[in-house]
């Protein structure tokens, strides 16, 4: 199966065109003003329209954003995925799911295997888990602030589930990343800009290609097996 990609944290029309060139799975839109990435409704609203002239789906993401805020992006930007990246529980998932008829991901910060122990209670809940780094000290960013984390330690992970792996992924570790961990999709966004908010359409192009050698090689290595 070919991995997914989700360009995160995009901005401009020019972005949002060369994501759906390069076949991204799911764009994302963050609504957060301490963000370098941040996007108002307006501005997503735009995006938004491009992207379904385009066919591409998009992703609303916020942190710990109340009902109303919630109500008036679902509504002007119109996204098929609601992400919460902030400290949402369990409840407030599913009723946003419930409230605005929509799926939904939780991001979780990982650090250290008990970082993982949050994620049984959004089992059932949210349709996809994604796993970002845990943000450095100092930093106001709950993700998008480009470094990593022990790709190990998802192995513990106790049933296993379908994940998106984020956190630091850039075209250099992007193959180490897909091979330790298997993730069947990834979430990018620092690791595609020439500066903070700024994404660079060669390293959106390098990135998809690095993510299409993985998915090629694995492929030949299941040929050769078989």
């Amino acid at each position: 199966m070919a991995t997914k990609v989700k360009f995160c944290g995009l901005k401009t029309p020019e972005a949002v065109r060369l994501a759906a060139e390069l076949g991204a799975w799911k764009i994302g839109f963050i609504f957060f003003p301490k963000s370098p990435r941040n996007v108002s409704v307006a501005e997503a609203e735009e995006l938004g329209r491009l992207a379904r002239e385009l066919g591409l789906e998009t992703t609303a993401v916020t942190v710990n954003a109340g009902e109303s805020d919630l109500a008036g992006i679902v509504s002007a930007v119109k996204p098929d995925l609601l992400q919460f990246h902030g400290s949402e529980t369990p409840e407030h998932v599913a009723a946003m799911k419930t409230r605005f008829k929509l799926p939904a991901m939780k991001a979780f910060s990982i650090r250290e295997a008990s970082d993982l122990d949050a994620v049984d209670a959004y089992r059932g809940i949210a349709d996809y888990m994604l796993f970002d780094a845990k943000a450095p000290k100092g930093s106001e960013l709950p993700g998008g602030n480009g470094v990593s984390f022990d790709w190990s330690l998802l192995g513990g992970l106790r049933p296993k589930l379908d994940y998106v792996l984020s956190g630091g992924l850039t075209v250099d570790n992007i193959g180490e990343a897909l091979g330790q961990t298997g993730a069947g999709f990834v979430d990018v966004s620092s690791g595609i800009e020439s500066a903070p908010g700024i994404k660079d359409p060669a390293k959106m192009r390098a990135f998809a290609a690095a993510v299409r050698r993985h998915d090629e090689m694995q492929a030949m290595t299941r040929e050769s097996v078989a």
